[in-house]
């Protein structure tokens, strides 16, 4: 049986707590009932591990056929359209017959919208 897994990744940084907040998200996703992939991992690009290389050998090692790699980042630009594509595509390379894909980054969304005035009407003074 084929498995579809999904793999975020962000910049990375020398700050633990801010490489734990990505495993964070992570187990949000999969404990979601819409998750709908059978593999959900986490991965920075550079500064810390998981690598992207690391991230795709533990999903062959789990059975995935396809890896969907979505971009934690807001905006486009040169990691989410170049850096991250070349990454995916070396790790890609060492497991025959595995699919990949990149996403769009977070962006302009809807839900985000939600995500800055909920946070903003907390500190909203009177």
């Amino acid at each position: 049986m084929s498995k579809n897994a999904l793999i975020i990744v962000d910049h990375g940084s020398t700050v633990e707590e801010a490489n734990d907040m990505l495993a964070d998200i992570a187990e949000l996703i999969k404990s979601n009932e819409k998750c709908g992939f059978d593999i959900v991992r986490y991965c920075h690009m550079e500064l810390a591990e998981p690598t992207i290389a690391q991230a795709f050998d533990a999903c062959a090692a789990e059975g995935a056929s396809h890896i969907v790699i979505h971009p934690y980042f807001l905006a486009p630009g040169k990691h989410s359209k170049q850096d991250i594509p070349r990454m995916a595509a070396e790790a890609a390379s060492k497991h025959k017959g595995m699919t990949y894909c990149v996403t769009e980054p977070l962006s302009v969304h809807e839900n985000i919208i939600e995500v800055i005035l909920e946070r903003a009407k907390v500190e909203k003074r009177i």
